[in-house]
């Protein structure tokens, strides 16, 4: 095990924020089981090849996610019930309960919402980082996706434009080994997905997805690539999706539970713990300690944010027309008169 360039209070924290998003995972689920929340996407067995990429950017950096890259957002700062009323939909959520569930976003983290058409964030990702160029600044894109992505248009031409233009965007590829259903097999005939940036001219490299120090090294070094105006990258993190696609998917349909159990052996938590322990800096009573107090936290952050009220009806008419048409204040006047039903609360759901 060589000396990993990273420094003991950031590996340190890297490790609390993963478990952090296990914990917050597991309890959404549940939340999601009793009906309390319509839809969550679990990270479980990929917390390495999000927020060990994600905590080698800078502040002013941007983050174009796909839909497993919304743990980056506490770990940037971002506060826990106002992540979570985005699951909720209610008037704590920034984007005003408008977007699809596990679709985090905000402009105080440069976190941009994403859409569940697959790929559509990579060219966008690449022309905000033509503007940063075009700008001067600094700023390097992080433009993550899966790796039913590669199969997508959107990917080869924000590629093929990034490697001819030089643009200062990472490619962050989770190749979780399914696109729901789909095995990696039935996507690529390539080798890896890594070398097909051979064909758009820039490095590609793969690395273990699940060892969150080898993704931070060679994410390290990509940023450091595209910040220094070397031009952009890929990075192949093989990971594996422990559980299902999301809480609307049953994975025991189309894959065997042996390859799943061979995976959970190489928990990316796990890896990092061992890691840890091997230097000392860890220990039985540090894990006991942490795990409390972040299930604490997070249970108050679920209580808190679940108690907030619906966002207003008439939002839903905001933020498309300075003024509206008479076409939209009609309807607004329409709704407006209607009555209203009220939803049942917490309690009331969870006790069915």
């Amino acid at each position: 095990m060589h000396a990993p360039a990273i420094q003991r209070d950031t590996l340190l924290r890297l490790y609390r924020e993963m478990v952090r998003l296990r914990v917050l995972d597991e309890r959404m689920m549940t939340l999601q089981r009793q009906g309390r929340v319509g839809f969550y996407g679990a990270c479980t067995g990929q917390e390495a090849a999000t927020l060990a990429s994600a905590i080698v950017l800078e502040p002013s950096d941007w983050i174009f996610p796909a839909l497993r890259e919304s743990g980056a957002m506490p770990l940037r700062g971002f506060p826990m019930v106002p992540y979570l009323c985005q699951v909720f939909g209610n008037s704590g959520d920034e984007t005003k309960g408008r977007q699809m569930p596990s679709h985090m976003a905000s402009r105080s983290v440069n976190q941009v919402s994403w859409g569940s058409c697959i790929g559509t964030q990579l060219p966008q990702a690449v022309g905000a980082a033509m503007a940063a160029k075009i700008k001067g600044d600094r700023t390097v894109i992080a433009a993550y996706l899966g790796d039913g992505a590669t199969s997508e248009g959107d990917f080869h031409v924000a590629m093929n434009f990034a490697g001819v233009f030089k643009a200062p965007v990472v490619f962050i590829c989770q190749n979780n080994h399914w696109a729901i259903s789909v095995p990696t097999s039935k996507q690529t005939a390539s080798e890896s997905i890594a070398i097909k940036a051979q064909a758009y001219g820039f490095p590609g490299v793969k690395v273990d997805g699940n060892d969150a120090v080898a993704v931070y090294e060679a994410v390290r070094a990509a940023v450091d690539r595209a910040r220094s105006g070397g031009g952009p990258s890929l990075v192949e993190c093989e990971t594996y999706r422990i559980g299902a696609h999301s809480s609307s998917d049953d994975p025991t349909r189309y894959r065997d539970e042996r390859e799943v159990e061979a995976w959970r052996k190489r928990d990316p938590i796990e890896i990092l713990r061992g890691r840890l322990n091997a230097m000392g800096i860890w220990s039985a009573l540090d894990e006991d300690a942490l795990r409390a107090r972040l299930l604490s936290e997070v249970n108050a952050a679920i209580a808190e944010a679940e108690q907030k009220p619906d966002p207003p009806r008439e939002s839903l008419f905001d933020d498309v027309y300075s003024t509206l048409p008479w076409t939209l204040r009609e309807q607004r006047e329409e709704m407006m008169a209607a009555p209203t039903v009220p939803r049942p609360d917490a309690k009331t759901i969870a006790g069915k």
